[in-house]
């Protein structure tokens, strides 16, 4: 009996084995052809990357070497961004909108994860709706965030590139790629960009009632006068201050222009033959200057001394003076000309009373600051009309990070009533912030400023939540000015290492019906 139920089971174990042989070779082959498909799928990767990238020109365009590089240093370096140099350009590859522009690109790298899996793509989370088409031709040069830097920017000629910026940080922004941006504040990309000036720029601006005429001036003293049309050119660079450059204002019929400079002196310019025509000498540093908007045979200078000074913009003789409670560091005449609005070191700002026939100027109304610390004020810029007051209003800005927006009373000599404000970092630098025209008769009141993470923000100071509508990046290094042109489709910025954007705004619908 026992020897039966062993045959038996022998009998019953030999398929079981069998079976499990077949099961194992037939696994082994499995695999082996799996990781035969595995081994050519890497390779043809391999291949794919080694054709569309190159790690160590992308790692150095990253992290260029200079003179006084430490090589060990800039190995490292290299290697540690071989993961970001390939990312990016993956990213790239990956674009299905290869040729569009900047808002297309930022709004694809912010599409949400199931992106693929929706019905339609023919909107993004960070767009207005659509997808933008961009004038230029396609090129990574033109994408936002290829990889070329600051310093690569000096070595060439191109008119007109893109950089990333490497640190961004705001309060709002988060919220903002959720919602996206406000539609009108789509930028095709960068019209071009001006290197030329070998330290920080501290100031710039359009001509008076100009399209393409741009001026700025830097902190070693040097002003220079460009064309944004196309070609870009740099016209003239105007020489004779020895320190920096505080401000500076054009004529009504853009043929001149006065500076004013921390060497005490203001400078009177002729652009169309590039020379200083007259020297004014003060007794303390000129921080901010304007010509009369109605009288242009009167100059008004702040300075440090507390002082507003009229000048005879012929003569260069001082027709009136008016003493403040402290340095004078910012100004801009209302439309009439009968009034100057000007802000000084502690933050208090000043309605001041002015007679186009004279020159003679009177205190009026003074706004003081209620925090409790002191900060000078860095911008004062009026406009004639907003939606939101219904009427004249006035934007400061001061160097804690405080945006001030306020109603204007001509009929009470400028009294100002204040409106919103809203806060932001303090800064190290004198940044400054200025009125967004393209949407002054639609909803909130939009302001652009800089900031010291090299960004130029959007913001709405009518939200009581989530300001900052859109951002914009380039620049490597704070961001100090901003200005529009004339035709409010151009916006200039500025930062400390002397480069200056020219960014091109998407043409809206409101472009259209003003034509």
């Amino acid at each position: 009996m026992h020897r039966t139920l062993n045959k038996m089971a022998e009998q019953v174990e030999e398929p079981v084995d069998n079976n499990s042989n077949d099961k194992v070779n037939n696994g082994s082959t499995e695999s082996n052809r799996n990781l035969n498909n595995n081994n050519n799928n890497n390779d043809k990767e391999n291949m794919d990357k080694k054709k569309n990238v190159d790690p160590e020109l992308f790692s150095c365009l990253l992290q260029p070497v200079t003179s006084d590089s430490d090589p060990d240093y800039i190995g490292i370096r290299r290697l540690l961004l071989y993961r970001k140099a390939d990312s990016g350009v993956r990213r790239l590859i990956d674009w299905r909108c290869n040729g569009k522009g900047y808002a297309s690109y930022r709004n694809y790298i912010r599409r949400p994860r199931n992106w693929d899996a929706l019905p339609s793509h023919q909107s993004t989370p960070g767009n207005s709706g659509r997808w933008l088409q961009s004038t230029t031709p396609p090129s990574h040069l033109f994408e936002v965030d290829s990889w070329t830097s600051s310093r690569d920017l000096r070595s060439t000629n191109l008119p007109s590139t893109h950089r990333t910026s490497f640190s961004s940080t705001a309060s709002d922004y988060d919220s903002l790629r959720r919602r996206g941006a406000e539609p009108a504040y789509s930028f095709v990309g960068m019209h071009c960009i001006f290197d030329q000036c070998k330290a920080a720029v501290t100031v710039l601006k359009f001509g008076h009632m100009s399209s393409d005429l741009l001026a700025y001036g830097a902190s070693d003293g040097t002003l220079t006068v460009c064309l944004v049309s196309d070609p870009p050119s740099v016209i003239k660079k105007l020489e004779g201050h020895s320190k920096d450059v505080t401000d500076f204002d054009f004529s009504s019929n853009n043929q001149y222009i006065a500076s004013a400079s921390m060497d005490k002196t203001v400078r009177v310019w002729e652009l169309s033959k590039g020379i200083c025509i007259r020297v004014i000498y003060g007794v303390s540093s000129q921080l901010c200057i304007r010509f009369h908007p109605v009288n242009n045979n009167f100059l008004s200078v702040g300075n440090a001394n507390r002082e507003i000074t009229v000048f005879n913009f012929s003569t260069g003789r001082i027709i009136n003076k008016l003493v403040f409670d402290d340095k004078v560091t910012s100004m801009d005449h209302d439309h009439t000309g009968h009034l100057i609005f000007c802000g000084d070191a502690q933050g208090c700002v000043y309605s001041t009373s002015m007679d186009s026939h004279t020159g003679a100027l009177s205190r009026s109304h003074r706004y003081r600051s209620s925090g409790k610390s002191k900060y000078p004020v860095t911008t004062v810029q009026y406009r004639s009309f907003s939606l939101l007051a219904g009427g004249p209003v006035l934007l400061t800005c001061t160097q804690d990070g405080s945006l001030s927006f306020y109603s204007v009373a001509l009929e009470i000599k400028g009294y100002l009533t204040l409106r919103c404000s809203l806060k932001l970092a303090p800064r190290v630098h004198s940044i400054r912030a200025s009125f967004c025209p393209l949407l002054s008769l639609e909803k909130g009141e939009y302001i652009v400023a800089g900031s010291e993470d090299s960004n130029v923000y959007f913001y709405d100071l009518t939200r009581p939540k989530h300001t900052c509508v859109n951002k914009l990046q380039g620049h490597r290094f704070p961001v100090g000015d901003v200005a529009w042109n004339h035709g409010e489709n151009l916006l200039a910025t500025s930062d400390l290492y002397g480069i200056v954007i020219v960014w091109k705004r998407e043409k809206t619908s409101q472009d259209k019906y003003k034509r």
